[in-house]
């Protein structure tokens, strides 16, 4: 008989690969998604269920589909958007900052959340040049 991995621990076992993808701890999940970090760990952990609504929350902040975290298909969506909002923000950087790819020869290989953080360095740097 084919035993199949037990589908109640998926959900949390995703949760952190992802969270640990982006490189967050649990408190900052936890605020992102408002919940305290003991409830977010008893998600990672499998003790607690959240409800429908803090699923949909979780999805969003990761850009996966809640069937993934659910365990009902293993290709989370966030794979072809993360490749668009990489795109979007390096036309931002290179748009808003001339001469910014010079100094980023690897804003390709970065990942979307790397990107954002670049842009709003840019512009923080930018804005506090000209105080």
């Amino acid at each position: 008989m084919l035993v199949l991995e037990n589908k109640n621990e998926i959900f949390g076992k995703r949760l952190k690969l992802l969270r640990n993808k982006i490189g967050k701890n649990q408190e900052e999940i936890a605020n992102a998604i408002g919940v305290s970090r003991a409830t977010y760990s008893h998600y990672e952990n499998n003790h607690v269920e959240p409800d429908i609504d803090l699923i949909r929350k979780l999805a969003d902040y990761h850009n996966v589909d809640t069937d993934y975290l659910l365990g009902r298909t293993d290709t989370p969506r966030y794979i072809e958007d993360q490749e668009k909002r990489k795109q979007i923000v390096i036309d931002k950087i290179k748009e808003e900052f001339s001469g910014a790819d010079l100094m980023f020869k690897d804003l390709a290989n970065m990942t979307a959340e790397q990107l954002e953080e670049v842009y709003d360095f840019i512009k923080f740097k930018i804005q506090k040049g000209s105080d």
